[in-house]
């Protein structure tokens, strides 16, 4: 009858066929590729979270003939052969990240040699550094069609960090210029390649 119970034996039965199928080889590799699985999962986000910690400071390095800055008409900064660095400050940043920038900048190698290979640097050459803040660097441009810029640093943070980017260098190097920090900068300049490189450390 439709109403009737399943025996004993039937459920007996189901549940020996269950447990044969949890238990079968099939079954044990399903589960432990479904571990496997979670686990590389949690491996990815805590590597990928560390990364995001570890980056530190964005610098867009351009190769430069020539670059100035100008600001309300008046040039306040200019170099011949060198490097023109935008630089965006973040939130994690620290004087720590910022000196492992500048040495990562002054010690880049995208200058030729002798045999036309990009294998001198900055310093090699005692090429000019222009150093220029830009906070658009670090903006946020994963989704939607305009920029966020809760990922760049509180302008307290990202002026005096900037500053100490700018002494440091003109401690270490004889010729660096740098714009003026939250002005209304027009920058100028002639890419030499071009070459352009996003630097984070």
């Amino acid at each position: 009858r439709y109403n009737q119970q399943p025996c004993r034996s039937s459920k007996i039965q189901h549940s020996r066929k269950f447990a044969h199928q949890f238990a079968s080889p099939v079954s044990i590799n399903t589960q432990l590729n479904r571990s496997l699985a979670v686990r590389l999962i949690y491996q990815h986000k805590s590597l990928h979270i560390g990364a995001e910690i570890e980056v530190k400071v964005k610098a867009l390095l351009q190769r430069v003939s020539q670059a100035s800055v100008t600001i309300a008409g008046a040039e306040v900064a200019s170099i011949a052969g060198g490097l023109l660095v935008l630089v965006g400050i973040e939130p994690e940043d620290t004087q720590s990240s910022v000196e492992k920038m500048l040495h990562k900048l002054l010690n880049y190698r995208v200058f030729a040699d002798e045999q036309g290979r990009m294998n001198q640097s900055l310093t090699d050459i005692q090429g000019g550094l222009l150093l220029v803040s830009q906070f658009t660097l670090a903006a946020d441009t994963r989704s939607g069609l305009r920029p966020g810029f809760s990922t760049a640093a509180a302008p307290e943070q990202a002026e005096a960090l900037f500053n100490t980017l700018v002494s440091l260098a003109q401690e270490r190097h004889a010729d660096v210029q740098t714009g003026r920090f939250g002005a209304d900068m027009q920058v100028q300049l002639t890419n030499d390649g071009p070459v352009t490189f996003m630097l984070q450390v």
